[in-house]
């Protein structure tokens, strides 16, 4: 491993040993309010994620937190307040609709400098039954996604008609571990059929909700424990589903998607440790495309340090095996902290993240350097949609606040620079050849963005979202446009206005 990887290896490893003498005594704390207060307990509802009720605390880092289960817009039908649902305890039900219009001035994705302004419609349906057929449980999720009034021709990203994204079975054992220290059950979960989960930060394994389309899976997943527990194991072995825009989606029969990740959270309040290895197995597809083995361990620890408001969120991980002909050996590291004024009645965030995601560094020799982002979420990475995570060195700050409880606000500025300046900027240019510059000579700066977004909760059933960019081009990027295309800018806008109704509050 590049010694790099391995100083952040330690320094988590550092940071969650030093945490875990505060971590004890805290935890005794939580058991010593949960005798304490029982009596007052059993006149309470209890909500997830409360310290007497729950391990699991979300990191505060920005743009991490995964996709709850079942997805945000799905609700209980006895739990929504409606008299003919209330009995209804055993359904799980979600209609959500959502509309995006984009202006998009001189977007560097695109083979072509010009103005474009798409309008992108989602709707998604979600039904699930539970308890009443136990250990039974179904689940079945729509999706329909189109893109209008844009200048490009229809692609997976922001098409896919009449889709089921999600159409699985499931064993749900509820307390076939026993129970944790704080009551909570510990269920045994086996999924089969085709699914769609995020997990971890959603870098590596994540549905793409900025996206129109969603990435989802058909296979098997097993799950040990739940989030509320101190200790929770999900396991899976699964092929990618290949979108399609004029059929019905279909798996890559020929690509495994594999993983499992372990939750330890009983210093929850202080740290959460994340061990976890992920891998992909391709075969060559009568030769039609390369033949590839991935692994990729790694491990993540967020948390707050004791007695303070700063919060971190580190990462490391590490990738070995053969890409077509080619050793595979690559890595990425990722770092932010951040720190949240409690005593301002905005109780803004400030934070400042740095990762070195490796890219190929000598295009001609018998290794492949380049990091493999498997199934991740683009968005974290920048606002305007250019980034993913390979061959990347990016430094950020940025800014969370909320003014009111319905609105929040939060704005930053990045840099951008290749890793390896002999690899590629993989969304440059509409991702032809064109991306790379093999010998060096276009440098290494990518440019810098400005961002900031606005977020409103209009009604209990109505969301909205307005946001902008600016990104200025940099040197690589202004010279791979002119030897592609003759001419270059000197930056791109970004504006988007979106609206989401979803059926439930």
């Amino acid at each position: 491993m590049n010694s790099r990887g391995w100083l952040w290896l330690y320094l988590i490893a550092f940071l969650s040993l030093t945490n875990m003498v505060y971590a004890q005594e805290d935890f005794s704390k939580i058991r010593d309010n949960l005798t304490n207060r029982q009596a007052r307990a059993d006149s309470q509802t209890l909500t997830p994620g409360t310290a007497l009720s729950s391990f699991q605390q979300p990191s505060r880092s920005y743009s991490t937190q995964p996709e709850s289960d079942p997805p945000r817009y799905v609700r209980n039908l006895s739990q929504t307040g409606i008299d003919a649902f209330k009995d209804l305890y055993w359904l799980d039900a979600g209609l959500d609709y959502r509309v995006r219009y984009e202006h998009r001035h001189n977007d560097i994705r695109r083979s072509r400098i010009t103005t474009d302004d798409p309008v992108l419609l989602r709707t998604r349906a979600y039904l699930g039954i539970r308890e009443i057929l136990d250990p039974l449980r179904f689940v079945v999720e729509f999706e329909d996604a189109r893109r209008y009034n844009g200048k490009f021709p229809r692609d997976t990203r922001d098409w896919n008609e009449f889709e089921l994204i999600q159409t699985y079975g499931e064993l749900y054992f509820k307390d076939a571990l026993g129970q944790d220290g704080l009551g909570n059950h510990r269920p045994i979960r086996i999924r089969g059929g085709r699914m769609a989960w995020e997990a971890l930060d959603r870098r590596m394994l994540g549905t793409n909700q900025w996206r129109n389309t969603t990435n989802n899976f058909e296979g098997f997943r097993i799950t040990f424990g739940q989030q509320s527990n101190d200790w929770e194991f999900d396991a899976w072995g699964v092929q990618p589903v290949t979108r399609l825009v004029d059929k019905f989606d279909r798996r890559d029969k020929g690509q495994w998607f594999y993983g499992a990740i372990g939750h330890f959270r009983q210093w929850s309040k202080i740290v959460t440790i994340q061990p976890y290895y992920m891998g992909l197995m391709q075969d060559g597809d009568g030769g039609t495309r390369i033949k590839r083995e991935i692994h990729s361990p790694a491990i993540r620890a967020y948390g707050i340090v004791p007695d303070t408001e700063v919060d971190f969120d580190l990462g490391a991980i590490y990738q070995f095996g053969r890409d077509s002909e080619q050793k595979k050996s690559a890595y990425a590291y990722l770092l932010e902290f951040g720190y949240t004024f409690r005593q301002i009645a905005w109780k803004p965030r400030v934070s400042a993240f740095y990762s070195e995601i490796s890219g190929d560094r000598n295009p001609d020799d018998h290794t492949n350097n380049r990091f493999e982002r498997f199934f991740g979420f683009a968005r974290p990475w920048s606002a305007d949609d250019y980034i993913v995570m390979e061959n990347i060195r990016t430094p950020k700050i940025r800014i969370e606040l909320q003014p009111h409880p319905d609105l929040q606000i939060d704005g930053g500025y990045n840099g951008f620079w290749l890793a390896s300046k002999t690899d590629r900027f993989n969304n440059l240019l509409n991702g032809s050849g064109n991306n790379r510059d093999r010998s060096g000579n276009s440098g290494s700066f990518l440019g810098h963005s400005a961002d900031i977004r606005a977020r409103y909760k209009l009604t209990p059933h109505i969301s909205t979202t307005l946001g902008y960019s600016h990104w200025f081009n940099g040197g690589f990027v202004k010279n791979r446009q002119l030897a592609a295309l003759g001419e270059t800018t000197a930056g791109t806008d970004f504006f988007y206005i979106e609206v989401a109704v979803s059926a439930f509050k």
